[in-house]
């Protein structure tokens, strides 16, 4: 099935619509680009004066120019060292806002029953702050490392690992979906990047947000203008 353009700006493949909200049971969402409008990692890198570098990579990660997404990461945290962890507030505060309709599509997806879910290869700082912003009922991000009150420049190891690539946000899709008893076709994922492709191919439904060309042309469901809750147009 070739992808159409059902409206201006939202584009489907290998899905027909209308599809109900309620036949889903989880929601997965990346973070950065997706629910929020910025990359936090760029933004905390201009505290340093080095916006330029640390984008330059994540662009190109994002891309899947730069295929591995660990040594992506440790070498972009690496160039943190010595920022004051204030910074990070300073981000929160004066750069991050959530993205157009990401409170309407949360709010509709709660009132449908669905659990929500963040996935991120951001950080808790910021993973923590918007999931309590928006109710969401579980996050998995990246621990900065701080010592001194300034970055170290390193990643914490959680329980579950010390990364959340594509990987890990697939194995979590995975296992929040067998906790909650469902199958992986009952999920939606969320993303703009390469590293959301891997839980964009398991799930029922994927979804990208004015995504990177490579994940636009593997998703079901392409929002290329307009807001989040535009997937509501096909979810009623």
């Amino acid at each position: 099935m070739s992808a159409t353009e059902i409206s201006p700006g939202l584009v489907i493949q290998r899905v027909k619509p209308p599809l109900k909200l309620a036949d889903f049971k989880l929601i997965a969402f990346d973070m950065d680009s997706t629910l929020i409008n910025i990359e936090c990692i760029d933004e905390i890198a201009d505290a340093v004066g080095k916006k330029a570098e640390v984008a330059a990579i994540t662009e190109a990660t994002m891309r899947g120019e730069i295929k591995d997404f660990k040594e992506s990461l440790r070498r972009r945290v690496a160039l943190l060292k010595g920022v004051p962890v204030e910074a990070l507030q300073q981000v929160y505060d004066e750069r991050l806002k959530l993205n157009p309709g990401a409170s309407e599509l949360v709010a509709a997806c709660k009132a449908a029953g669905l659990k929500v879910l963040l996935v991120s290869g951001g950080f808790t700082f910021f993973a923590n702050r918007v999931k309590d912003r928006l109710g969401i009922d579980f996050a998995r991000s990246n621990l900065l490392d701080e010592a001194g009150g300034k970055l170290t420049g390193e990643v914490v190891t959680q329980s579950w690992g010390d990364i959340c690539d594509g990987a890990e946000k697939r194995r979590t899709l995975l296992e929040v979906a067998s906790l909650m008893g469902i199958s992986p076709q009952e999920t939606i994922a969320v993303g703009d990047g390469a590293n959301d492709l891997p839980m964009m191919g398991e799930a029922g439904l994927s979804v990208a947000y004015h995504a990177k060309p490579k994940v636009r042309e593997q998703a079901m469901v392409a929002i290329n203008e307009g807001g989040l809750d535009r997937v509501l147009e096909i979810l009623k």
